[in-house]
């Protein structure tokens, strides 16, 4: 049976334009546009209307880095591929690209194969996967040309987590050099964990065991050092990179230098970095925990440069990386040593409204908003432009988003599986109303109507700033 929706009366906004359009769908597909109120738009007869009058009609999110059920200091990420995706709709994102992880010793077909399981007919809206790679290896080298082929078209490799996750700077060359063959994207997570490990050790010798000295270890000069060094390895390999999670001012600089060669080099913050500081790590008792994440909160004068990095494109993608853990039992794995406080804050359903806050506060403009958080990281993911716009032959992932309505983000509200908000108590303008995930409601007028399994995997071609 073929369904035909019409969305009538709204502002359509894409990172390319601003339009008052009625927007028609079929079978899961825009297939046209047309002015509000034009002869075409008034023609048009449909199944299903939505109004969309004095709403904004966006493109849906895509949140292209989070940790569905992630296994990371002995407990799991506590977001499942079910509640995460029903979290992330409700937020305004109808496309996640989670990460598959290798183990050591372990192949990548195998992590991906667990990735697979666990996504499959769980996920309430369309995901696809970056893979973790743990150990460097010929075989994994050759591995990583077959996961391209796949539409696993990008690696995180690590300069952290030394024992878990981290490569050295020859296995982070040699995975370069591949994916300059293979057009795969180097992602990485740029911090120099062999110094942070001894900077750890030493501030628990001196007793400094507070939830705040996760951050005071885990300096912004790793951060850049770590950055300038994935940068030249990259320049030697000729290949591109794309660093994650940039919290600080120096690693920013490092970035725009790079690109002020013209070199292939892009960056992403999150919104923890752009809203949140050092000062919630120094909550008092054991509060801070509930802030540990990797790279760590800054110092609130470096939000100033990551907002500027945003407008002059040296950043050019806000994702969460999502990666929740329960403040009891989880978390309090680390009371009396920050060092085993579990890595990773909340966030998949706070995206959309905080980066909306943002426009109304006047850090970004509207269709910057869309280009940081749908169109962008579409394009950089190979996801364009079947996700990130809104236009004939897109998927109809839609977002129809009241920007007069104020909220108020809390624990007791959110639908991510996690007991507590980072944000929680802050006021928000705009909220998120309907949602359509090729076409079908998965949030109507504020209520869930979609199911688990509706999501489908998307593989993807690999990043279009490099074609």
């Amino acid at each position: 049976m073929s369904t035909r929706t019409l969305i009538r009366g709204g502002l359509v906004v894409t990172a390319a334009d601003e339009v008052h359009a009625d927007v028609l769908i079929e079978d899961g597909r825009v297939v046209a546009l047309a002015a509000h109120g034009s002869d075409v738009a008034a023609g048009w007869t449909a199944d299903r209307i939505v109004d969309a009058t004095d709403r904004y009609v966006l493109p849906g999110g895509v949140d292209a880095h989070t940790h569905m059920e992630l296994p990371f200091g002995g407990t799991f990420a506590s977001d499942t591929f079910e509640t995460g995706t029903r979290a992330a709709a409700w937020g305004g994102t109808t496309t996640i690209v989670d990460f598959a992880v290798q183990s050591v010793g372990h192949s990548l077909r195998e992590g991906l194969d667990a990735w697979y399981a666990k996504a499959d007919g769980n996920c309430a809206i369309d995901y696809a996967f970056h893979m973790i790679l743990s150990d460097v290896n010929e075989h994994t080298l050759k591995e990583m040309d077959k996961l391209v082929q796949e539409g696993i078209t990008s690696f995180k490799l690590f300069m952290a987590y030394p024992g878990v996750f981290y490569s050295d700077d020859g296995r982070i060359l040699r995975a370069m050099q591949r994916s300059a063959d293979n057009g795969g994207l180097i992602m990485m997570h740029a911090e120099n964990g062999i110094a942070i490990d001894v900077l750890v050790e030493q501030a628990l010798a001196r007793g400094e065991t507070d939830p705040r000295y996760h951050g005071e270890v885990r300096k912004a000069l790793l951060e850049a050092e770590a950055t300038h060094r994935a940068i030249q390895l990259a320049r030697v390999a000729g290949a591109p990179l794309y660093v994650v999670h940039v919290s600080a001012e120096e690693a920013v600089a490092e970035l725009a230098a790079a690109r002020d060669k013209g070199l292939p080099v892009f960056g992403e913050t999150c919104p923890q970095y752009l809203f949140l500081s050092t000062d919630n790590l120094a909550e008092p008792g054991f509060e801070g925990a509930k802030y540990v994440c990797s790279t760590p909160l800054r110092p609130k004068e470096h939000q100033a440069a990551l907002w500027r990095g945003l407008r002059t494109n040296d950043l050019q993608v806000v994702s969460t990386d999502h990666c929740p853990f329960c403040f009891v039992g989880q978390k309090d794995l680390g009371r009396g040593d920050f060092s085993k406080i579990p890595n990773g804050l909340p966030g998949v359903e706070n995206r959309m409204d905080l980066l909306h806050q943002a426009v109304v506060d006047g850090h970004i403009s509207r269709r910057r908003w869309i280009e940081i958080a749908c169109a962008t990281p579409a394009r950089m993911f190979g996801l364009y432009p079947q996700k990130g716009t809104i236009a004939p032959g897109a998927d109809a992932d839609i977002v129809i988003y009241d920007p007069h309505a104020t909220q108020v983000l809390s624990a007791g509200t959110h639908h991510m599986n996690v007991d507590y908000s980072a944000y929680e108590g802050k006021t928000i303008t705009g909220q998120v109303e309907t949602v359509l995930s090729r076409g079908e409601p998965v949030i109507d007028q504020r209520k869930f109507t979609g199911r688990s399994g509706h999501g489908a995997f998307t593989p993807r071609s690999t990043c279009q700033y490099l074609n």
